[in-house]
C-alpha cells in the first residue's frame, strides 16, 4: 500500500513552533505547537512523520528563528524550503494565527512560489558571517566613541580646546588615552578630560578588536574562496559579505541573474512613455551590494578597461546611475561564478624567481609594464591579489626567460 505524500509548514518564534500538514492536494490533516528545544525539534519531525511521507517542508525564517529547525531538518534529511510570511492581503482575508501562519507556509511550499532552497549554515562562510557581524557592531561603535570625542571637545574648556586643537585623526586619539588629570579643583575640565581619556582608551580597543576580526576574516574567506580574493578590487570585507550573500551552499542560487536579483544589482524597469530606462534595484542584500558597489568604485579608479566602458556608455547618453548600475550587473556575473565555480588560486611564490633567472631588475619589470615598483613588489610578495595583474606579470616573465631555464 502505496503511503500519503504529505507537505509541512512551521511558522517559527522564539520559544515555540507550530506545525501544519496537509496532503498534497491541499487538505488539512493536522497541526501541533512543540518547543524550539533539540527535543521539540525531535517531536515536530515525528509529528509530520505521522501522516505518511514528507515531501518537504516550508519554514519561515530559517536565517532567524527557524534557523536551529532548518538545520536539524536538513541533518535528517528532510527537504526543507525557505518560505516567505504570507502577505498582507491574504492575513487581512483569512485573519492571523500561528496555525494558520503554519498551514499557509505549507501551502507555499506545496506550490512552489514564494519559497527558496535556505542557507546551509553548518561550514566556515556561517562562521564568516558571525565573525563579520561582530566586526560591524566594534566599527560602529568606534564611529560613535569618535563623534562623541569629537563633540566634547566642541563644548570642552578653552584650556582643553587648545591643547587638543592641531591633533586629528590616531595622534589625538593616542594623545587622548595618556590624559593625567593635574587640577582636581576644576570640576568640569576634570569630568572633561576623564571621559576624553575612557572614550579615546575605547576607541583603541575597538580597534585593536577590528584589526582581530580582519585577520580572522582574511583566514576565512581565503579557506573558503582565495580565487574570489584575487578579482580586481575585491577585498577581504566585500569577500566576505558577498559569500555571506551566496551562502554555504551557492549551487542554490539558480543563475547569476539571480544572484544579481540577491544583490540588488539586477536592472528595474523605469520606462514611461516614449523613455525606456532602467534603475537602481533598492532591494536585496544591502551588504552584498555595499560590496558591488565598492567594487565598481576601486575599478573605475583602477582599471583601463573600466574606464574605457564607463566613457563609451557615457557616450551613448547614460547617466552615472545608469553606468554604475551596469558596471554592478556586470561584477555581479564575474562574482557568481566565481562563487559557483572558483578557478585554482594563482601562486606568486616563482614570480621572484622567474625574474631573477632572467636577470631582470624590478625597475626594469616596472619599466616595461608601465607600473610603479611598488606594484611590482606587491605582486611578488603576495600581497596583491589582483588575479588579472598577477596573470599579467607572470606572462612578462615567462617571455623574459632565457633557453633552457626549468623555472
Amino acid at each position: 500500500m502505496n503511503q500519503l505524500v504529505v507537505i509541512a509548514g512551521v511558522d517559527t518564534h522564539k520559544d515555540t513552533h507550530h506545525a501544519a500538514v496537509i496532503t498534497a492536494t491541499g487538505q488539512h490533516l493536522g497541526a501541533a505547537q512543540f518547543p524550539t528545544t533539540t527535543a521539540g525539534y525531535r517531536a515536530l519531525a515525528a509529528f509530520i512523520a505521522g501522516f505518511g511521507t514528507v515531501a518537504k517542508v516550508g519554514v519561515e525564517g530559517t536565517g532567524s528563528y527557524g534557523a536551529g529547525l532548518a538545520r536539524y531538518l536538513s541533518s535528517a534529511g528532510v527537504p526543507v524550503l525557505e518560505v516567505l510570511r504570507p502577505s498582507r492581503q491574504i492575513r487581512r482575508m483569512r485573519g492571523k494565527s500561528d496555525e494558520i501562519d503554519a498551514y499557509a507556509a505549507a501551502e507555499t511550499a506545496l506550490a512552489g512560489t514564494n519559497c527558496s532552497v535556505p542557507k546551509d549554515r553548518d561550514g566556515r562562510v556561517e562562521a564568516i558571517r558571525v565573525v563579520a557581524t561582530a566586526r560591524r557592531s566594534a566599527v560602529a561603535a568606534t564611529t560613535d566613541a569618535v563623534l562623541q570625542i569629537r563633540d566634547i571637545l566642541v563644548t570642552a574648556p578653552e584650556p582643553i580646546r587648545a591643547r587638543y586643537r592641531a591633533l586629528r585623526g590616531k595622534p589625538l586619539i593616542a594623545a587622548l588615552a595618556k590624559i593625567r588629570l593635574h587640577d582636581p579643583d576644576d570640576v568640569v575640565a576634570e569630568h572633561t578630560l576623564t571621559a576624553l581619556r575612557a572614550l579615546a582608551r575605547r576607541v583603541q580597543q575597538l580597534r585593536i578588536e577590528t584589526d582581530a576580526h580582519e585577520q580572522t576574516l582574511d583566514d576565512l574567506v581565503t579557506r573558503v574562496n582565495p580565487a574570489l580574493l584575487q578579482a580586481k578590487g575585491v577585498g577581504v570585507i566585500c569577500a566576505a559579505d558577498l559569500l555571506i550573500a551566496a551562502g554555504e551552499n551557492p549551487d542554490r542560487i539558480s543563475s547569476e541573474a539571480a544572484f544579481a536579483a540577491l544583490c540588488g544589482a539586477c536592472p528595474v524597469p523605469a520606462s514611461s512613455g516614449k523613455i525606456t530606462r532602467h534603475r537602481l534595484n533598492r532591494g536585496g542584500n544591502r551588504h552584498a551590494n555595499r560590496a558591488l558597489h565598492r567594487v565598481a568604485v576601486v575599478r573605475l579608479h583602477t582599471d583601463q578597461r573600466t574606464r574605457d566602458y564607463t566613457a563609451s556608455r557615457r557616450a551613448a547618453g547614460k547617466t552615472s546611475k545608469e553606468i554604475l548600475r551596469c558596471l554592478k550587473r556586470a561584477i555581479a556575473r564575474e562574482v557568481y561564478h566565481l562563487l559557483t565555480n572558483p578557478p585554482e588560486p594563482i601562486s606568486t611564490t616563482q614570480l621572484r624567481p622567474m625574474r631573477q633567472a632572467a636577470g631582470i631588475t624590478i625597475e626594469t619589470a616596472a619599466h616595461d609594464l608601465h607600473w610603479s615598483m611598488a606594484t611590482v613588489s606587491h605582486i611578488e610578495r603576495g600581497h596583491t591579489s589582483n588575479r588579472a595583474a598577477i596573470i599579467t606579470y607572470r606572462d612578462y616573465l615567462a617571455t623574459q626567460q632565457p633557453p633552457g631555464c626549468a623555472i
